[in-house]
């Protein structure tokens, strides 16, 4: 006689696995049941494998009366429908969790004495980004310092990226949504401690290509998920910090674009050290690395939308190439392109051109007269300081004729600083500076006062003068 095996085989689709099946057996039985929020995602999607409807029915009433009124409890809940995809999520399952997250995330922010068994936070984390450059050290204590930001972004990303959207749906402010954004990429994306996780626990043994391929897919959700238009809940340097990952990513297009537009839409208010630098490279100039011509891009974006802050941008720029032409590969015509990217006239300054002109001349040496006179054509002396007339004076390796043209500039420099100075003097004397000061003066016998004189308006230096000068 054959042997009867009391041990059933699930099929592979069945939810929940052996442990939902056991709760099942005892519910059919009449033996009692022990839901909670570790098991009920999973007994309720098994009974509806099974069509158990009364055990059903009691789960969705254990999830709606008490999961659903608790923070953690919602939380545990959606972190196990993850495996029961897509039973949990036709159950809704899911959205109740995602949309009863929210809105307790919304009563924290707006009131958090409305909190009870969740955790008790404030709105710092959220609110210390603001008007702050971006540093990964800040953001990782800034996150752990609320536990419900916290919580948020440990959820694998389909869910964050829901609940993100329930947020903004039920009003909670830019200036709140956005930094939750900023801690998930760099929880996923920019954390170099995650890459290396994933590098090292992939089983297919190309621990590097997976750890890429998540870091892309999630760095693409979160460009997506950012706001369309600067609204300054988020530091310009994270954008940089997502567009330096980027690049080493293989982003789609669209992602690229958008990512490229919204720092675009920020430029005016990086710093030159949000921008990222290319590492040396042997086999190209710097000029050439994605780096350089990713930012010649997002300015060249910048300049043709004609948006504001553009001599914020040019002065930018002008920083940025002091940085990159000490590059020995880099060749006179391309360091004429990278200037020619930002027209001449949203130039307030010419300092950093200048600078930047200085050191490449410096690191390259041989250049003939004609390329050095080439470089040097984009810089206006009447644009340049005073100390970098000084300066630019006695640098012998400017062509003579930049060189005249700044002598011009430093003399009418002078010439009004002596002006300024002489008016100054005259309207002490007279009175106008000081009143009573010129009738309180008694001079001395055979000592007359000084009688004010015009200055001359036909000087050597005037404006005139100088403009014909630097023409010619």
């Amino acid at each position: 006689m054959e042997e009867v095996s009391g041990d059933v085989e699930l099929p592979d689709s069945f939810p929940g696995g052996s442990d939902a099946f056991e709760v099942i057996g005892l519910f059919c039985y009449g033996d009692s049941v022990a839901l909670d929020p570790f098991n009920v995602a999973a007994v309720r999607c098994a009974a509806e494998f099974l069509d158990v409807g009364g055990l059903g029915a009691r789960c969705d009433l254990y999830i709606n009366q008490v999961v659903l009124q608790s923070w953690d409890d919602a939380l545990i809940v959606l972190q196990r429908c993850q495996p029961l995809l897509p039973v949990a999520e036709e159950l809704l399952i899911v959205s109740r969790c995602v949309e009863s997250l929210a809105f307790m995330a919304c009563m924290e922010i707006l009131d958090p004495e409305q909190r009870r068994d969740q955790p008790g936070v404030d709105d710092a984390g959220a609110r210390g980004l603001v008007g702050r450059r971006w540093d990964a050290e800040v953001v990782k204590e800034l996150a752990a310092r609320d536990l419900w930001i916290k919580d948020l972004i440990a959820l694998p990303f389909e869910f964050f990226k829901r609940i993100v959207q329930a947020l903004r749906r039920q009003g909670m402010k830019e200036k709140y949504v956005s930094p939750v954004v900023l801690f998930y990429a760099n929880k996923w994306v920019l954390s170099k401690k995650t890459h290396k996780f994933w590098a090292s626990t992939d089983e297919a043994g190309d621990g590097e290509t997976d750890a890429n391929r998540r870091a892309t897919e999630i760095l693409q959700g979160v460009v997506d998920l950012l706001p369309v238009e600067a609204s300054g809940a988020v530091p310009v340097a994270f954008y940089f910090a997502l567009l330096s990952r980027s690049l080493a990513l293989e982003l789609k297009e669209e992602s690229r674009t958008r990512l490229r537009d919204q720092v675009a839409s920020q430029l005016q208010f990086a710093s030159a050290d949000d921008l990222p630098l290319p590492e040396q490279d042997a086999d190209r100039s710097v000029s050439d690395s994605p780096e350089v011509v990713t930012m010649e891009s997002i300015v060249s974006n910048h300049v043709a939308m004609q948006r504001q802050g553009a001599e914020a941008v040019a002065e930018l720029w002008d920083r940025y190439l002091v940085q990159i032409v000490d590059d020995l590969k880099l060749r006179p015509e391309r360091l004429a392109e990278l200037i020619g990217v930002v027209p001449a006239g949203n130039r307030k300054t010419h300092d950093h051109l200048y600078e930047a002109i200085n050191t490449y001349l410096v690191e390259h040496p041989g250049l003939s007269g004609e390329e050095k006179a080439a470089l040097c054509g984009h810089l206006e002396c009447r644009k340049l300081s005073h100390e970098a007339c000084i300066q630019a004076v006695q640098n012998e390796r400017m062509p003579l004729r930049f060189i005249v043209q700044a002598l011009f500039v430093q003399q009418m420099h002078t010439h009004r600083a002596f002006a300024e100075r002489s008016d100054s003097f005259r309207y002490m004397l007279s009175g106008e500076l000081i009143p009573g000061v010129a009738g309180a003066y008694t001079p001395s016998p055979g000592c007359p006062v000084p009688t004010s004189q015009p200055l001359s308006t036909t000087s050597p230096y005037t404006d005139a003068h100088t403009n014909a000068a630097l023409d010619g």
